[in-house]
């Protein structure tokens, strides 16, 4: 477990080894203020018995308000039914997913308590601490969204900024860590019209540091600008594709 704030009764914790064999690796986040919390991605079945113990050593789990899920992908929402089913959370997905949830095995009354985030997004608070979730929509998924907390100002960027194959959690070299990043978003993000409207939406945000769900998060101002610029100069998907799709 990394500690990425911890001041004035508020922190923001990362667990980034719950992975085993051949799943994808993927960072588990929690935010904790005063006595409520949130969890964010909290991922398919084998992380959540392993996830589970780590949140109540933090906080207790009935103080587990919200759960969040950035967008559809098994990785953040597999494990949904359980959580619901053991604590009395809000969770938060985008209203394009809301019917397809239900496949992963949603309890009909545990359904009841995940709620759709509209388009332009909304705010949630935490006790006193206001936590945004900004649109970042076809990054990667048409549904997407990411957290952004006013306290830590921690920007958690979901896929965006992923990285592969790295055995470090915290970005030291931005150029060599390029390398971990470049393929993953030349191939899954579709175009790079949508990475320059992240760009000018979260310039106007107060950034700290950058922390995605899945690889090494940028820790302060100067890396997480380095990322930002890299991704408003990147070209992606449809960009880099010819005129028509091969016929095999």
């Amino acid at each position: 477990m990394i500690k990425l704030y911890d001041k004035n009764g508020h922190s923001n914790m990362m667990i980034d080894d719950l992975g085993s064999g051949s799943m994808v690796q993927a960072n588990q986040h929690i935010i904790v203020h005063g006595k409520e919390g949130m969890i964010l991605d909290p991922g398919g079945h084998k992380v959540y018995s392993a996830l589970f113990p780590q949140i109540a050593s933090l906080m207790p789990m009935k103080g587990l308000k919200y759960i969040f899920f950035s967008h559809q992908d098994p990785d953040i929402i597999a494990a949904a039914n359980g959580w619901l089913m053991v604590t009395d959370a809000q969770a938060y997905l985008s209203g394009l997913w809301m019917r397809f949830i239900t496949h992963f095995g949603v309890d009909e009354l545990a359904v009841k308590r995940i709620k759709p985030i509209p388009d332009e997004g909304m705010t949630l608070s935490i006790g006193d601490a206001q936590i945004k979730l900004i649109p970042a929509h076809f990054l990667h998924s048409a549904g997407n969204f990411q957290v952004y907390d006013t306290v830590s100002k921690i920007l958690y960027s979901g896929d965006l900024g992923a990285s592969l194959g790295q055995t470090y959690s915290l970005v030291e070299n931005f150029d060599g860590h390029i390398q971990y990043m470049e393929g993953f978003h030349k191939r899954y993000l579709p175009t790079r019209k949508a990475l320059q409207m992240w760009v000018k939406t979260v310039r106007k945000l107060d950034i700290e540091m950058i922390a995605p769900q899945h690889g090494a998060i940028f820790g302060n101002r100067e890396l997480s600008s380095r990322f930002i610029d890299w991704l408003e100069g990147l070209s992606c998907g449809l960009d880099l594709m010819g005129d028509e799709y091969p016929i095999p």
